[in-house]
């Protein structure tokens, strides 16, 4: 697909999601590509239908970009539980609706939000959807910065090819702080709960990018500004 013809299909799913949101709603918002359609999308209602809600960003740039649009923030300490969050994916496993989160950089943020939420629905463009996880995307991995290399050799012993994500030849540094290696190595991704487990029990690791039977439902968008939605097998056949 072209650049424009994805960018329309991610508006399209964002504007979907965006459509479940009520007045009096708690959101969360998610970081990335896919997201700031959403964002830009929920702004436009809240200034042009008056809709009143209160959202937490995953991200100081989601924050950023929902303050310019007229969204209110809050926080956890005000907030004990969100409505409903929305946020893009990586990769959406088919039949599961598990997930590879953290291309943005924001997955241990995002996470907590997305575990916060009563509904988390997931937006995307058709590239996005695979057999497998793992098939296209790395695993991101969010680690410490003391003693990350001792944390990407046991990566590394695990098979996953750690890579130092970097921006502008310097260590990408998340918001809260750490790093973040991208794993290649563990695609495809057969047992995603052992691996997590596994990843979780290394001292160092804050966060994985794997996000397993967390999402309602995925808006798939296609660039003619038509919409598919994928639910988990368990739910299938639900009203």
């Amino acid at each position: 697909m072209s650049s424009s013809a994805v960018e329309a299909a991610k508006r399209a799913a964002a504007q979907a999601a965006v459509a479940l949101v009520e007045t009096g709603m708690r959101i969360g918002l998610g970081t990335g590509s896919t997201a700031r359609h959403a964002v830009q999308a929920l702004g436009r209602r809240v200034r042009d239908e008056g809709l009143s809600i209160q959202a937490i960003a995953t991200s100081a740039e989601t924050e950023a970009q929902a303050r310019e649009v007229g969204i209110t923030l809050a926080d956890f300490a005000a907030i004990t539980e969100l409505d409903l969050a929305i946020d893009g994916a990586d990769e959406v496993e088919r039949g599961s609706l598990r997930l590879i989160k953290g291309l943005g950089g924001a997955l241990l943020r995002e996470k907590i939000v997305a575990q916060a939420a009563r509904r988390f629905v997931v937006i995307a463009d058709t590239s996005k959807p695979v057999d497998i996880l793992g098939s296209g995307a790395p695993l991101p991995v969010e680690v410490v910065r003391f003693g990350h290399e001792a944390v990407a050799r046991r990566l590394a012993a695990l098979g996953g090819a750690p890579i130092l994500r970097r921006r502008n030849d310097n260590p990408f540094v998340t918001d809260s702080g750490h790093l973040i290696y991208d794993c290649a190595g563990f695609g495809p991704i057969r047992d995603p709960h052992t691996l997590n487990r596994g990843l979780r029990a290394i001292a160092g690791v804050m966060e994985t990018g794997l996000f397993l039977e967390m999402a309602e439902q995925a808006i798939i968008g296609a660039p003619d500004g038509s919409v598919s939605v994928m639910r988990p097998a368990r739910q299938r056949g639900m009203a």
